[in-house]
């Protein structure tokens, strides 16, 4: 289902629905300040088997955590000085910082590192879901893998059968968020796209 949304004041009788879908367990497609994404509930089980089995990924795929402000990232990943000291520089923005994960993370949702990819959109549809969820949203590039991002909402309708609903605003981007890994002594950054890499090449 297919549900047209302000992107720059996201109407709230909408951002009710779709929270309503993602507490019921269910996918959603929607926008961030990058590209469409695919997400739901992180603490849902289902869920989260859900949304491996809609976009055909293999478990081994890390999904990202969309959050609503650094607090909450702190609550989820490990904030040392210095990692947070580049979380407050670049987020919100176009970036999934990669960070030890805590004990509050689901293990479902931890990589074999007990890591997590988190991160915080500039995008007020994005943080107005997370928001009146109340947790972050776990996501995934609405893509399949090595492809490139569907611009047009209603692609994602007819690409990911099985979706609740994909929240409609228009063109989205084409190039993802860039993944630097900060677990390390140096930044390392995992995929380029969106934001700028040059602050993390050494």
């Amino acid at each position: 289902m297919l549900l047209e949304i302000n992107p720059f004041g996201p109407e709230p009788r909408k951002i009710r629905r779709a929270v309503d879908a993602l507490v019921a367990g269910e996918v959603i497609g929607y926008p961030t300040d990058t590209v469409y994404g695919l997400g739901c509930d992180m603490f849902n089980k289902k869920a989260l088997n859900r949304l491996y089995q809609i976009k055909g990924m293999e478990r081994t795929q890390m999904l990202a955590f969309v959050c609503r402000d650094m607090t909450e990232i702190s609550k989820y990943a490990v904030m040392h000085d210095r990692v947070f000291k580049v979380l407050r520089k670049y987020l919100p923005g176009p970036y999934c910082f990669i960070l030890e994960a805590t004990h509050d993370v689901p293990r479902a949702v931890q990589g074999h590192r007990k890591t997590v990819g988190v991160r915080i959109p500039n995008h007020p549809v994005a943080l107005a879901l997370v928001e009146g969820l109340g947790h972050p949203i776990v996501s995934s590039t609405a893509a399949r893998h090595g492809e490139t991002p569907h611009i047009d909402a209603r692609e994602l309708d007819v690409e990911f059968p099985g979706l609740a609903m994909v929240l409609d605003c228009g063109p989205g981007g084409t190039d993802p968020t860039t993944v630097v890994d900060l677990t390390g002594q140096e930044p390392v950054i995992i995929r380029a796209g969106a934001g700028d890499t040059a602050p993390f090449e050494h």
